[in-house]
């Protein structure tokens, strides 16, 4: 079953689940409601803006936020990329009727060297995502692909 609602989230919601987020919108189009939080609200990391510019998808408007600044905490599926968003996530919906699935995810943040090396670690983890993406919700195309 495809959920109508899903939450993606990790530390700062600063790279990882804005990432999935804005790829997820564009594998489902406007079928699914998608929305992603950090345990805690960082800045986004302008890397992240440009690896995924690269491939079309704009997030530099997205506004961090954690998971208390969710207007609405009803998700079909919560899908954590960090062991923190893990636990947090474990914990919110405890009593709830939510599927949590945790996707190890790397932080592209801890990863030192040039700008080049860094923007790879970042275009890595989008790649990652997107494909893990595809291979969960298989049975959705990118709309007009």
């Amino acid at each position: 079953m495809t959920p109508t609602n899903i939450l993606f989230a990790c530390t700062l919601n600063a790279v990882r689940s804005p990432m999935a987020a804005a790829l997820m919108r564009h594998l489902a189009g406007e079928g699914i409601y998608v929305e992603s939080a950090g345990v805690k609200a960082g800045a986004l990391d302008p890397l992240a803006v440009e690896a995924m510019e690269e491939i079309g998808l704009k997030i530099g408007q997205h506004r961090p936020r954690c998971f208390e600044d969710l207007e609405d905490g009803s998700f079909d599926l919560v899908i954590t990329l960090s062991p923190e968003a893990q636990h947090k996530a474990v914990e919110l919906t405890r009593t709830a009727a939510t599927m949590v699935e945790y996707w190890p995810t790397i932080d592209p943040t801890a990863v030192e060297g040039s700008r080049e090396q860094r923007l790879a670690a970042y275009r890595a983890v989008r790649d990652q995502l997107a494909e893990r993406l595809k291979q969960r919700f298989s049975g959705l195309s990118a709309p007009n692909s």
